[in-house]
């Protein structure tokens, strides 16, 4: 884990002259397999070692990293880095920290069947199951492509405050993306899976019968699809669609450091402002969270990237914005402390204001209990492709698995819904929440360079009352 080189290269810093600095020294090490088509795509086998290091002086930010793991190199680096930074803090505004405790902790998410332990084989005749199961079947489905892949992280954080944090998180990922053809028509279906934990999840989550359940929806889609009802109409979401809608458009707006500018160029702004802390967005039964302590979820960790501990963030309470999501740097520069909402993709990035699993809070009705009331609609099972602008307001959402809802029954499918409204309407059309949270799987970018860390978003099914559908 190379720890003693971390602490090295903490301490050298601030024996140059960094006013704080902050290492991660990381392990990685996993598997990745790809088919197309039938036909094994790839293979990959990784390990990867490597530091990165993050020091301020005179309130100037520098960001190295390096995998030649050695003091020779390390002095080399950060002797450029403070020289840098003591340029940089003579033109550059001031970058200062938010307090945090000291913290001296180590964790690890266990894995019953340890996915190192798994012979390539074993992995590779996953997709071999997927593929026999397809072919069985009826639908028509002539380009399907699959991966699937598992990596153990270890980490450990120390920084000039001593802070001493060692994690190990395993996690296990697949994807799916097949293309169903009936009458003349195609569709395409996007599937995604990640957890933390060892390769029991990946038995566990029956990818053959997954995976055609898929495809068979998406076939009844276009063969016996209808037109969606025009104009002003009830709107039942499930879980999938409600995730999509909190990860962007409550998520993305609230990250501190894209409110403050910092994303403007790369992955757009927001709408809000630290003034409207506390201003209505929704019905007083609406709660949306960022939950790293999600047991086995894909955004899961204990500690952040700079060390603080994680916690439940509510940015929607009581249908009232809450709160921000801040790394330390932001947390300083609005006169708050961090909520522990720093990531890094991996020892090479610096860490920002990053999500982690963006959900909706279950409310107490049951999903029949929704539909029960709804005189004319559409249900929204899933989706096929989305769409936000820069600030995060106007949002666009198209329906993969919909059918018509009429005096309280599921009927016929729909074909390609378009919910298409603003992020306050989407809210404030909020009339009831169901009572169970469904969690999905995405990979969020953000950052320049490009930084993808996994998340999960969801939440229970929800009626938005009169939202207009195209």
């Amino acid at each position: 884990m190379h720890e003693e080189l971390a602490d090295f290269a903490v301490n050298y810093a601030v024996g140059k002259g960094a006013d704080y600095a902050e290492a991660r020294a990381e392990h990685s090490e996993g598997t990745a397999f790809s088919m197309k088509n039938g036909v094994l795509h790839a293979a990959g086998f990784e390990k990867e070692d490597g530091v990165g290091i993050r020091i301020i002086v005179g309130g100037a930010m520098q960001f190295v990293s390096t995998n030649e793991l050695s003091k020779k190199v390390l002095r080399g680096m950060l002797d450029s880095a403070v020289r840098a930074a003591r340029k940089s803090a003579r033109i550059a505004a001031r970058i200062d920290m938010s307090d945090a405790p000291v913290e001296k902790a180590r964790y690890e998410v266990r894995q019953r069947v340890r996915s190192g332990e798994v012979d390539s084989r074993g992995k590779i005749e996953e997709l071999f199951d997927i593929e026999s199961e397809l072919k069985e079947s009826k639908v028509n489905i002539p380009a399907r492509f699959f991966s699937l892949c598992d990596e153990v992280v270890y980490k450990y954080f120390s920084n000039s405050q001593g802070s001493r944090i060692n994690s190990v998180i395993p996690y296990v990922g697949f994807h799916s993306l097949i293309t169903i053809c009936e009458g003349g028509q195609t569709a395409q279906r996007s599937m995604q899976l990640d957890e933390t934990g060892g390769w029991e999840i990946v038995k566990g989550w029956n990818l053959p019968s997954r995976v055609l359940e898929e495809a068979k929806a998406l076939f009844n889609n276009l063969k016996y699809g209808k037109p969606a009802p025009k104009g002003r109409v009830d709107v039942v979401a499930a879980p999938e669609v409600v995730g999509i809608a909190m990860h962007e458009s409550v998520g993305h707006p609230y990250e501190a450091d894209r409110i403050l500018g910092r994303e403007a160029a790369q992955a757009g702004e927001s709408f809000m402002t630290p003034e409207m802390i506390g201003s209505r967005m929704a019905k007083e039964f609406v709660n949306v969270v960022d939950d790293p302590a999600v047991p086995g979820s894909a955004g899961y960790f204990i500690f952040d990237d700079e060390g603080v501990k994680a916690r439940r963030k509510y940015l929607i309470k009581d249908g009232a914005i809450n709160e921000l999501l801040h790394n330390r740097e932001t947390a300083s520069s609005l006169k708050t402390i961090s909520n522990g909402s720093a990531r890094a993709m991996n020892y090479e990035c610096e860490p920002i204001v990053r999500m982690s699993n963006t959900f909706l809070l279950p409310g107490e009705l049951s999903e029949e209990e929704i539909i029960d009331d709804v005189k004319l609609g559409v249900y929204i099972k899933s989706f096929m492709e989305w769409n936000i602008d820069d600030k995060r307001v106007n949002e666009r959402y198209v329906g993969c698995e919909s059918y018509l809802i009429k005096n309280g029954e599921i009927t016929h499918p729909v074909k390609k819904p378009v919910l298409e409204t603003t992020t306050f309407d989407f809210f404030s059309s909020i009339e009831a929440v169901g009572d169970r949270v469904g969690y999905y799987a995405g990979t969020c970018g953000k950052g320049e360079p490009m930084q993808g860390v996994p998340v999960w978003m969801g939440g229970p099914t929800i009626k938005l009352g009169r939202i207009r559908l195209g």
